[in-house]
């Protein structure tokens, strides 16, 4: 590999790099939501892999059955964050090819 193919393989990193970190902050702001239950619980997380909000009906509390409520709650929030994940791993998947790592770099 010459100099001049190794400088340009250093300016597409670093172009890449630049676009990870744009698509990290756009996805960011982006909000996904997670409804089970019929929508008795509704999660919703950011592409930083936070919940951002959780709403529950009032019909989905059972004092009888908290198990029941506390299991729609992590479906709905685990739900919520593996679609946020998903989100930002399709944006990346644009920028560093269809396996998320570096085309031309095994490995990365």
């Amino acid at each position: 590999m010459g100099f001049a193919d190794m400088q340009r393989m250093m300016r597409q990193v670093q172009k890449m790099q630049s676009d990870m970190v744009r698509i990290q902050e756009e996805v960011g702001q982006r909000t996904v939501e997670a409804s089970v239950g019929g929508g008795a619980v509704v999660a919703a997380a950011n592409g930083k892999g936070e919940l951002t909000s959780l709403r529950i009906k009032v019909e989905a509390i059972d004092p009888a059955d908290p198990e029941m409520l506390a299991d729609l709650v992590l479906t709905a929030c685990n739900e919520a964050l593996r679609q946020a994940h998903e989100v930002m791993a399709q944006e990346l998947a644009k920028v560093t090819g269809q396996r998320g790592g570096i085309p031309g770099l095994p490995g990365f």
